[in-house]
């Protein structure tokens, strides 16, 4: 059997088309799985004036099935060998004889059950309980109520159309005084077939619909807008540029779809080619075409018209886009007229935010903090040169006319007038850099002044707007801070930046404290916030298993949490180095030997940093050779420089744990193995100290109490 719904609204927002197609997509199976009807397909629709979904194979009726239906507590329901009035009620809700009901053990103890035979409902008297709930339970932003009614949609429903095969399945929505009563009657395009349209059965759907000019699947949309534009990109000769951010929208904003080509004057293309993309996609949803790299003085647009009508219609799309062009380009003469300096003065006149002052307020906090990690650095004092102006302009362009009209273009313009201005290169795509990433699969800044101005400027928000108390919840983020700090933490690792975290954070809690002695210190939110951004990305993005990810940043344990806020990277490396020796297997070469001394160690009081043995271990208390072999062996585990202990070289730790592994089975089980909790307690120490170095030199890696055992 068939079954088609179509919900006919007002033309939708192209956003709520792809939300609503996703959210039918997955519950719309799940809403049937639950009453216990498995299709053999569901398709989901939508188009600018429709949302549809078309269910193939649906049997007639459920099948009849036996349930298990738990009652009361056994002890509830039988006082004494006789059912009680809780026993009663529960056979007489369900239809049945108290003598039907049975006791049967649970994990909390006995309880009724009835097992019972359940007659199969027609599957059309579930799909009318199941199909408002469909409609009624879309999501999307800015819903509305119209004709005087409580029903909430994105836009006004128009019709519905309801199909059992080929008869009409009774359904209703109802809008105060309105009720809508579903049909078979829908509407084709508004322009090329206005008229009302009957829909014969409902496998007939997609083919009634595309005789009326409409195509319901966006997929086929898809793929007839792609070979227009392809066609007609070939004619001129050119390349189109399609983004699937504007291709999605587009597809959902027509129903018949023609691609329509259009041309502008030359002269606009002296203008910057990201200024007239930018009017081309971002306001007017056409597409640029290039040949060669260089922007072609025609653009494509998909219209939903009448395509006899397309000269007409391009003459349309021309006059808009020449006055748009006119625009940009009275807004870059006039930008250019004067030094990108000369406008950090209105910076001032620029909120940042009510209570942390102006945007220049904002560039003297990020000069501040950039000047700091250029500190941390190793870099010349040009460099820091260039990293100060870059910050010190970074968001001049904000009040430059072209960016006020084309938010945009923020950065984008900063650099253009930055080389313009003639500034060095390196500032200039700095400017251009701090802003990037913009989004999770955004180009990350190449250059050190890009990097380390967006890092400063991403600090400062955090810092800031953490100080206020604004800290984001659940999945409202109202200033993106969480994609500022994946931000400060994917540049800190793709640009192997050498920076300290924890010292900058702490250093810019401070100040923000200086300036605001009303305020409290969000240090510890912030280093909390931070962990978990790195506990989130070494999982999802580096690809590192979920209990080596905590046994690099501890449960719990303050070290490892201050040393991953001190050194990224080493985070990043010590992490990709332990799944990397996990796949090979030298993970478990060296798991059992790390994990039982660390478990004995416990019962000592060695602190975490002291790695070498003779420190604290006294030779003169061994008694057993296996003593002297494990103190030998840990010593040659004992960096033999200060650079060396800085810096470990994690592969040669592993190298030396393997080699261990006999001493410290011969330690613990070999002939002359020793008991560790001694009756002396200065032996016993002693053992303790031994067991616990071994246990420091595994944590230079991880806490391998963490880590699951393959």
């Amino acid at each position: 059997m068939f079954f088609l719904l179509e919900v006919g609204t007002e033309e939708l927002p192209a956003d709520f088309v792809d939300g609503a197609i996703a959210q039918w997509e997955k519950r719309i199976p799940v809403s049937l799985q639950e009453q216990f009807l498995t299709p053999e397909s569901i398709t989901v629709y939508g188009t600018p004036r429709r949302l549809a979904v078309l269910i193939t194979g649906l049997p007639d009726k459920q099948s009849d099935r036996n349930e298990i239906i738990k009652g009361p507590p056994a002890t509830a329901a039988f006082k004494n060998g006789k059912p009680t009035p809780a026993a009663e009620g529960f056979a007489k809700k369900q239809g049945v004889e108290v003598t039907d009901l049975e006791i049967r053990p649970t994990d909390k103890g006995e309880f009724v059950f009835l097992e019972k035979k359940v007659t199969g409902r027609d599957t059309k008297e579930i799909l009318q309980e199941l199909v408002p709930n469909w409609i009624t339970g879309l999501e999307g932003r800015r819903f509305m109520r119209w004709g005087g009614g409580d029903l909430r949609f994105s836009r006004p429903i128009r019709w519905l159309v309801a199909l059992w095969d080929q008869s009409i399945l009774p359904l209703q929505l109802i809008n105060s005084d309105n009720t809508l009563n579903s049909d078979r009657v829908s509407y084709g395009h508004r322009i090329l077939h206005p008229d009302a349209i009957t829909i014969a059965q409902a496998s007939d759907y997609e083919e009634t619909l595309r005789s009326a000019y409409v195509v319901v699947d966006p997929l086929k949309r898809r793929q007839i807008i792609e070979e227009q534009i392809k066609k007609v990109s070939k004619q001129l000769g050119g390349t189109p540029e399609i983004s699937d951010e504007l291709l999605q929208e587009v597809i959902n904003l027509v129903e018949y779809p023609t691609a329509v080509v259009g041309k502008f004057d030359e002269e606009f293309l002296s203008l910057p080619s990201e200024v007239i993309i930018t009017v081309m996609v971002t306001h007017q949803r056409y597409f640029a075409l290039k040949n060669k790299g260089s922007l072609l003085p025609n653009f494509i647009t998909i219209s939903n018209g009448d395509p006899t009508k397309s000269k007409i219609i391009a003459q349309g799309n021309e006059r808009v886009i020449r006055a748009r062009l006119a625009d940009a380009q009275f807004f870059y003469k006039s930008d250019c007229g004067e030094p990108l300096d000369s406008y950090l003065p209105q910076l001032e006149t620029v909120t940042f935010q009510e209570e942390l002052g102006t945007m220049r307020d904002k560039v003297d906090r990020i000069m501040d903090m950039a000047q700091q990690i250029a500190e941390q650095l190793d870099i010349t004092p040009q460099q820091r040169e260039e990293i100060e102006s870059t910050a010190m302009l970074c968001k001049v362009d904000l009040v430059t006319q072209m960016v006020y009209e084309f938010p945009e273009l923020q950065g984008v313009m900063g650099q253009k007038y930055a080389l313009v201005s003639g500034e060095p290169e390196v500032v200039a795509q700095g400017i251009f850099d701090h802003y990037l990433p913009r989004g999770a699969d955004d180009i990350m800044p190449d250059s050190l002044t890009g990097q380390v101005v967006g890092i400063s400027d991403r600090l400062d928000t955090l810092i800031s707007i953490f100080g206020l108390g604004m800290i984001p919840t659940g999945s409202s983020d109202p200033f993106a801070l969480r994609r500022a700090a994946n931000a400060i933490i994917n540049i800190t690792w793709y640009a192997n930046l050498s920076i300290n975290l924890a010292q900058l954070l702490a250093q810019g809690c401070a100040d923000f404290v200086t300036g605001h002695p009303q305020k409290i210190s969000p240090l510890e939110g912030l280093q909390s916030f931070f962990l978990q951004r790195i506990q989130t990305l070494l999982q999802d993005e580096v690809k590192i298993d979920y209990d080596l990810v905590k046994a690099i940043l501890g449960e719990n344990d303050l070290e490892y949490q201050e040393r991953a806020l001190q050194d990224l990277l080493d985070v990043r490396d010590r992490a990709q180095f332990l799944q990397e020796i996990r796949q090979d297997g030298r993970l478990d070469t060296i798991y059992e030997t790390v994990n039982r001394s660390t478990r004995l160690a416990t019962k000592g009081d060695l602190e975490f940093q002291i790695l070498d043995p003779s420190e604290v271990v006294d030779t003169k208390l061994f008694e057993k050779s296996s003593e002297q072999n494990l103190y030998e062996a840990l010593l040659q585990l004992v960096p033999k420089t200060k650079a060396a202990k800085t810096q470990r070289n994690y592969q040669l730790l592993v190298d030396g744990l393997a080699n261990i592994a006999p001493s410290v089975n011969e330690f613990f089980d070999g002939s002359d193995s020793v008991l560790v909790m001694d009756e002396n307690p200065h032996i016993r120490q002693n053992r303790l100290n031994l067991l616990g170095i071994l246990r420091n030199h595994g944590r230079v890696i991880a806490d391998f109490g963490a880590i699951v055992k393959s």
